[in-house]
């Protein structure tokens, strides 16, 4: 998710609108789940994918122009058909139908700043009707936006609440409407407190595999980007004080390694108190 963020950022500096495509439907075999997205900037730039490139795309990108024209969302169905299926390595094709809706900011950084904290979030997009239509909810209770019809609110949030439960973004049907419920979860947390030997390999690795990575130490000699230029964060201070400023929730790891018991010790008692997910 840090890795979309990341993208828009990049096309918001861009000169000119983004339009975002969705993948919101598959039928059959498709090589990429529900939610995975592709940006197109106005001015040309691609970024992401809704397959794995090849003519699919191309149809998609060839549609944004319309959308960024006209400002009005779209939802296409379009086919894996046998030229497409082996071009992407598929022995069989599938279906499947992408959103397209010029780029609205303000919800997915509303997003951003509630799973920077540790929380989950979904977005409800109507895919009938008055298209386009959104809910945005945080697990929190905070819920914004609207379909249209105060029926499909309250059933739609229901079936989005299930789904942030489950982690799973989905397609879904209620009262004769289809919306897309996207559900956005933090990234894994890494939280190493200690800047010794052992954890310059062990954040590197960590990075690979997709945590958001921090260093906290009391000691500047050991804590220097000399020795950790690849981690998120870099803390200097007391680690039992430092560590309250991250969220200690299922989500995230804790692992010590002062090897000192006066910081270690601390930040232990603190955190048997909370719901961080791994303690080591």
């Amino acid at each position: 998710m840090a890795e979309l963020f990341d993208q828009i950022d990049e096309l918001r500096r861009s000169p000119g609108k983004v339009a975002v495509a969705t993948l919101v439907n598959t039928r059959g075999t498709t090589p990429r789940k529900e939610g995975a997205k592709m940006l197109v900037g106005e001015g040309g730039s691609v970024l992401g994918s809704v397959t794995i490139g090849g003519c699919v795309d191309a149809q998609v990108i060839e549609q944004t122009e319309d959308v960024l024209n006209t400002n009005r969302p779209r939802l296409l169905e379009l086919n894996l058909g046998d030229e497409e299926a082996w071009e992407i390595g598929l022995t069989c094709g599938g279906t499947i139908e992408v959103f397209v809706e010029p780029l609205s900011a303000d919800f997915l950084d509303r997003v951003r700043a509630h799973t920077g904290k540790g929380g989950r979030a979904a977005i409800i997009t109507r895919l009938d009707g008055p298209v386009g239509s959104k809910i945005l909810m945080l697990d929190d209770g905070t819920i914004t936006g609207t379909l249209g019809e105060a029926a499909l609110d309250e059933r739609f949030i229901e079936e989005a609440r299930d789904a942030m439960t489950v982690g799973t973004s989905r397609t879904l049907f209620a009262e004769g409407t289809r919306a897309f419920v996207e559900v956005f979860a933090p990234s894994a947390l890494l939280l190493v407190v200690g800047a010794s030997h052992v954890s310059m390999p062990m954040t590197e690795l960590a990075r690979v595999l997709g945590y958001r990575t921090v260093v906290i130490d009391g000691r500047p000699r050991f804590a220097t980007r000399e020795r950790f230029p690849q981690v998120d964060e870099l803390k200097i201070g007391i680690p039992s004080e430092l560590v309250s400023e991250y969220p200690l929730v299922p989500s995230t790891a804790l692992v010590l390694m002062a090897h000192d018991y006066k910081y270690d010790l601390p930040v232990l008692h603190k955190a048997l108190a909370t719901e961080v997910g791994y303690i080591g």
